[in-house]
C-alpha cells in the first residue's frame, strides 16, 4: 500500500502538468472543485454563476456573462461576473446580443473580436453598459438549438483571447447547457 501511494505521488506532478496545459481538463478540474460548493438545493442561476465566474477567472477576463434565450431569441436569463451589483442595477435591461454576438445564434460557432466596438454590427448596448473591447464567446446549446451564449471580455493582461480560451469557454458552455436543459426549461 505504501508503494501505491508513492507511485500516485510520483504521477501527481505529471497529472498536474497535464491539467495545467490542457484547457479542457483545466476547466473540468476547476468546475468539479467549484461545484462542491454549490448547495444541494440551488437555483439554475447559482449553477450558471459558477460557470460564468470560472469563465472569467480561467481566461483572465475583466468581465464575463452568460445569457439564456427563449425560443424567440429574447434574453430571459442573464448572469454576470466582474461587474459590481450597483453597476448591474444601472443597466436596467440585459444586453440582447443582436450585434456581434448575434452570429452565435445564427450558426453556433465561436466568435472572437479584437475590438468589439469596431464591429459593423456593434449596437444595442444598454445605457451604463461597461466599455468593452476584446471579446470571445461561444454558443450554449439546449435541446439541439442555440439557447444562449457564454462570453468574456477584455483580458486583464492585455493579450487577445486565443484557442485555449475558446476551449475553456466551450467546455464550460457544455456544462451550462446541461444546467439549462435540466433545471431551466
Amino acid at each position: 500500500m505504501l508503494r501505491a501511494n508513492r507511485k500516485q505521488q510520483a504521477q501527481s506532478p505529471a497529472a498536474d502538468a497535464l491539467v495545467e496545459h490542457d484547457p479542457e481538463r483545466r476547466a473540468l478540474a476547476a468546475l468539479a472543485e467549484r461545484l462542491r460548493t454549490l448547495p444541494r438545493r440551488h437555483t439554475p442561476e447559482q449553477a450558471l454563476q459558477i460557470v460564468v465566474d470560472l469563465a472569467r477567472e480561467l481566461t483572465g477576463a475583466r468581465y464575463g456573462a452568460l445569457a439564456v434565450t427563449d425560443r424567440a431569441d429574447r434574453v430571459e436569463g442573464f448572469v454576470v461576473s466582474g461587474l459590481e451589483q450597483a453597476d448591474l442595477m444601472r443597466l436596467r435591461t440585459p444586453p440582447q446580443g443582436h450585434g456581434p454576438l448575434g452570429s452565435l445564434r445564427d450558426d453556433g460557432r465561436p466568435v472572437h473580436f479584437r475590438d468589439v466596438q469596431e464591429h459593423a454590427k456593434a449596437f444595442g448596448f444598454p445605457s451604463h453598459h461597461p466599455e468593452m473591447h476584446g471579446l470571445a464567446g461561444v454558443a450554449i446549446w439546449a435541446h439541439g438549438e442555440v439557447r444562449g451564449a457564454l462570453y468574456v471580455t477584455d483580458r486583464q493582461d492585455g493579450a487577445e483571447f486565443d484557442r485555449d480560451d475558446e476551449h475553456l469557454l466551450t467546455t464550460l458552455a457544455a456544462h451550462a447547457s446541461t444546467v439549462i436543459q435540466k433545471e431551466w426549461y
